[in-house]
Formats: structure tokens, sequence, C-alpha cells
């Protein structure tokens, strides 16, 4: 654990063992279980989704520690069940015994939280999931750094470094967990649409064979509704960040390089080190040597954007040595950077500008020349080229010289084929609704609706209080696109249950 992290006295002081105020009992978890009598509801019920291919071997034997502390069925390993599954079975079981009067079911729906450890890959997939499951009290989540870059624990203050996986760590961490604030964030809905090719191939080209590789993305079904004949048509969310452009290609490599020589990349610092040599290699630092200027993004593609709901597409204007654009929801990239920054009033292309929130319904767009421009973020009140700040993002890849690029959303990369023919390719991101994060102190990541929040409220911000968060009141082609990210088929009750009784 991070060493500026307070531990609650009361976390540690009980002996090893069943940690009874985090422990759900099996028949709730599970239908077929034997109903129990409990004497206490536990304060905080957790249930804890771990990715055991995350931080090496540091995800197999969290599990093991969580499992020796809670009730083995409340620590989910995502490597042998989805978490669409789990959470399914838990809430359709759970409004049953609603129904029959336990109170213990009650309270546990009420006061749950959830906990995912893994990389932002992993967490995005959780989230998503909660998301699409439409559920009516959605459960808070706490994110545990167990990735390379862990860009989404650090924005809610849970550090960047991997965790010790010994009982007495996890038991502090689980304290920090109940006593954690609740803070609502946007989410991204990623939407990607490209007519069928006459030749060559299309599809995004994933790095791994990660159940969850592309599970943020992919490709809807023929039946589906936002199916469109003559198209190919994608689909994900996101909530930390999209990015396009240079660094996605090296963030691909490196996931390449991982998957050829797994060995290789048993522990974070040797992954971050790997990193930085990729990207020496792939020319990040030395655009002008390796990186041809026909793969600078305004070679290839537009961007479009809508500043406020229900407003106009206004075309940015991109200079031309731009070779990265960042979409961000959240004040973490790359490690923990923020690329924002907090814009002042003393030049007039600044004045326009907000400081970032995480729930004021637009993300921050960003440029790079290369890594040389992006190491401006290490100087004080140092930051990227801002570009806009946009409720509705527009990214329009025409016929270029090049002819692919690389997309990553929150940690996870892919290679995008690009047009050979006239047809042009559409990537468009949209808010739709928020979920729910657990934050600890100090939380980089600052909310509008929170008066406590350090920013403070601008001045010159807009009023975002009357906006319609999913974009219900724009009529187009992408309406269907925005309803949903696909994580998880939308939760229905089943026909047994009558919805009637439920609260």
């Amino acid at each position: 654990m991070e060493e500026e992290i307070d531990t609650p006295r009361d976390s540690s002081s009980k002996p090893c063992g069943p940690l009874e105020e985090y422990r759900i009992p099996d028949y709730i978890l599970k239908p077929d279980a034997q109903q129990v009598l409990v004497d206490h509801a536990p304060q905080c019920p957790v249930l804890v989704f771990i990715n055991s291919k995350s931080g090496g071997q540091l995800g197999s034997s969290l599990i093991t520690t969580y499992r020796e502390l809670l009730n083995e069925a409340q620590v989910i390993d995502l490597s042998e069940e989805a978490p669409d599954k789990v959470l399914r079975r838990l809430y359709v079981n759970v409004e049953r015994l609603k129904i029959e009067g336990d109170i213990l079911a009650v309270q546990i729906w009420r006061t749950m939280r959830l906990i995912v450890a893994g990389g932002d890959g992993t967490a995005s997939w959780l989230l998503g999931v909660v998301s699409d499951l439409k559920l009516s009290h959605p459960p808070p989540v706490a994110t545990v750094p167990l990735g390379t870059g862990n860009n989404l624990p650090f924005s809610f203050g849970w550090g960047k470094k991997n965790p010790s996986t010994d009982q007495e760590a996890v038991k502090s961490f689980l304290g920090l967990v109940k006593h954690a604030k609740e803070i609502k964030i946007d989410s991204w809905h990623l939407l990607l649409r490209m007519r069928a090719p006459k030749e060559g191939p299309c599809e995004p080209i994933a790095p791994l064979e990660l159940p969850h590789s592309l599970h943020a993305f992919h490709r809807v079904s023929s039946g589906d509704s936002h199916d469109v004949e003559g198209y190919h048509t994608f689909r994900g969310g996101f909530w930390n960040y999209f990015s396009m452009g240079m660094d996605a290609e090296v963030s691909y490599a490196f996931h390449s390089e991982r998957k050829r020589n797994p060995e290789k990349f048993k522990n974070q610092m040797t992954n971050q080190g790997a990193y930085a040599k990729l990207g020496l290699k792939q020319g990040w630092f030395c655009a002008s040597l390796s990186h041809p200027s026909s793969r600078n993004i305004p070679q290839f593609a537009k961007v479009k954007v809508m500043k406020r709901a229900g407003g106009h597409w206004e075309e940015l204007q991109i200079h031309h040595s731009i070779r990265s654009i960042v979409c961000l929801n959240l004040p973490s990239f790359s490690g923990g950077f923020n690329p924002w920054g907090t814009p002042g009033t003393r030049r007039a292309e600044d004045r326009e500008f907000t400081a970032p929130y995480v729930d004021d319904g637009l993300l921050e767009v960003v440029g790079f020349r290369d890594a040389w421009h992006g190491l401006v973020l290490l100087a004080p009140n140092g930051h990227g080229h801002r570009l806009a700040q946009a409720h509705r993002i527009r990214f329009e890849f025409h016929k270029g010289a090049a002819d692919h690029t690389f997309m990553r959303v929150d940690g996870e990369p892919w290679k995008q084929p690009l047009p050979k023919d006239d047809d042009t390719i559409v990537v468009e991101i949209s808010c739709l609704g928020q979920v729910t994060m657990l934050a600890n102190e100090p939380c980089k990541s600052k909310s509008f609706s929170d008066p406590l929040s350090s920013l403070g409220h601008d001045s010159h911000h807009h009023d975002h209080g009357d906006e319609d968060k999913d974009g219900v009141g724009d009529e187009d082609e992408w309406e269907d696109g925005r309803r949903k990210f696909g994580a998880a088929d939308t939760f229905k009750l089943p026909d047994e249950i009558d919805i009637a009784h439920l609260s």
C-alpha cells in the first residue's frame, strides 16, 4: 500500500480469520444454499472481483488472501467467471429474498460495495457491466491498483503501486473501503461504424487473448438493433480516457510483447521499464526520424465536437504536428499525469475552458506532438495542447497515406485498419449516464456537484443541471447506439418475480 494512505485503526485490530463486518453469507450469494440466521448484518458487505492474470503472480495471491478472510464465494476470479453472470445471479436471488421478507438481504442490497483488482481494462469491464445491468440501486466500486498504469485507482486515492497481498494489508484496504466516500462520474459511450470494405480487414485487431481484452469494445451482433446492413458496427464504453495515435501504438506494442513473452512481465517496475523502451523504439521521442508525417492525425482524420448537449457540431483545427489525441474524463493518464491541467484566465484561448470535473458531462480533449511534449506534464502547471471540452466528439477517418492507426480505451489498445477506398470510418463518443466510485483521501478527481471540491465552482462554468445526460433529445443515426455499452445484457428480473412488490 502507498505510505500516504491513512489506515483506520479498527481495520487491523481484530485477529486473522473471517471478517464478519465485510462477510456475505452463502445463502445471499447462492440460490441453492441453506438459509442461516445472522446475529448482526455486516457493516460493509463487499463483493470482490480479481483478475488473477494481473500483476504477475499478485492477482492469484490476492485471491487466496481475500478468500482466507471472507466467504470464498464472495471473492470472484475473473478468469473463471464473468462479472455480469455473478451480479445477475446475486441480484435475482436478493430480490427473491426481499420479497420473502429477509431483512438481511435488504440490508446487504442497500450497503454492498464492490472491489475490483486488476488493470484499468479490468476495472472498466466491471463498470460497464454495472452500467448495463441497469440496477435500481447500483453498488459503488473501489479499485485496487493491480496493473501497469493504474490510472483509475490513482484518480480516486487508491495509489499507483501494486498492493501487498498479506492479510494485514488486505484488512487495511478493507478498512479504507468501509470509510470511503461515494463520488459519481460520467460514463462515456463509444460507437465505431464503417462500411463493409470491398477488400482488406476493418475489424479492430487486439493484441491480447484475455477474455476482457476488447470486452469494452466489441462488434454488435447481426440481430442487434444497432446493426446497420452493409456496415460493421462496434460499441463499448470508457470511464477514464479514449486515445488515438502514437501513445496507443506504444501501448499496443507493450501488450503484444507481453503476450509473446509473459515471463518477462512479472512485476510493475519491469513492465514500466519495458513500456519506456518501447516508446523509444516506436519513435515516440524522435518523430522526425522514425515517424512519418503521413501518420500525424490531421493527415487521415477530422475531429468534430459538440460542446453542449443539443448544440451543433464544430470541426476542430488540429495542428499538423499532432500525433496523439486524448479524450479525458479523469485527471490521470499515462501513470498519473494530468494532461489538461487547470486553465487560467491570462491567455485568451484558455478563457473558454474550465477545470476538469468528473461529473460535468464534458470530456477534455488534449493533443500531443511527441513524448518530449508530454514531458511538460512533469513541470509545475504543465499540460498538453488543450483542444476542446465537449459533450460529444466525432472522429472521421478518411483514405490517407496511412493504412491503419492505433486506439486505446482505459488501458486496452487495438490496431484499427483505415479505409482503402473513399468510405469513411466514424468513431463517436457521447455521455451515457454515470457510475458511482469509491474515493479515498487524497482524491485527485474533483466533482462539480461536491461543494467540498478543492477546485471550487468556476464562475464561467456552464450550467449543466438541466442537460440530458443520455442525449435523448438528439435524434440522429447514433441514437440507438448510446443506450448501453454492450458489457452485459440489460438486467431483467425473472417472470416469477412480481415487479409490483419491488421498491
